[in-house]
């Protein structure tokens, strides 16, 4: 049995969760989950394509999950507490989980980005969005994402912008 993944053959996730209007940036992003395709349970591992002037999230940090990311052609902003950071080919960042400085990969270039995505999974993770008010409590429980004072923002499901045929 081959243990090769076939990347073309698989469906990406377009857009994002995020309820309006924090979703407006994110919506063209495309997550092509590798982890999911090789039966990973332990980590998660997505190929990130970001094309120009789409984020990777709203800047966040998980409580619980440590990630990490690795560009693989283009390049990314990377942004922190400590401003913007530009990041290209073979550059790699990491997050530990409970670290409250947000993270997110913006591209301000114009060309595609493709960037390796590397995450824990675990059932008791949260997230904390440094820039808006939202939080996805563990377990998406009330809500997918609330207010930070625990008012559940509406379900929206996945919201992407249409692909232009060609």
């Amino acid at each position: 049995m081959s243990r090769k993944i076939d990347i073309a053959s698989l469906v990406p996730n377009i857009g994002t969760f995020y309820p309006p209007p924090h979703d407006e940036a994110c919506l063209s992003r495309e997550r092509r989950k590798l982890g999911d395709a090789a039966g990973l349970t332990q980590f998660g591992v997505n190929l990130l394509r970001l094309p120009p002037g789409a984020w990777s999230s709203q800047r966040h940090w998980q409580t619980a999950s440590d990630e990490f990311v690795y560009v693989l052609s283009g390049e990314v902003t990377l942004v922190t507490d400590a401003g913007a950071e530009l990041l290209g080919p073979g550059d790699a960042a990491g997050f530990k989980a409970g670290d409250p400085d947000g993270h997110c990969l913006q591209n301000r270039s114009d060309r595609d980005a493709l960037v390796l995505e590397v995450g824990t999974r675990l059932p008791d993770d949260g997230a904390h969005y440094s820039d808006i008010d939202m939080v996805a409590p563990p377990g998406g429980k009330p809500a997918m994402y609330t207010r930070r004072d625990g008012t559940p923002y509406p379900d929206q499901g996945r919201r992407s912008k249409p692909i232009p045929a060609g």
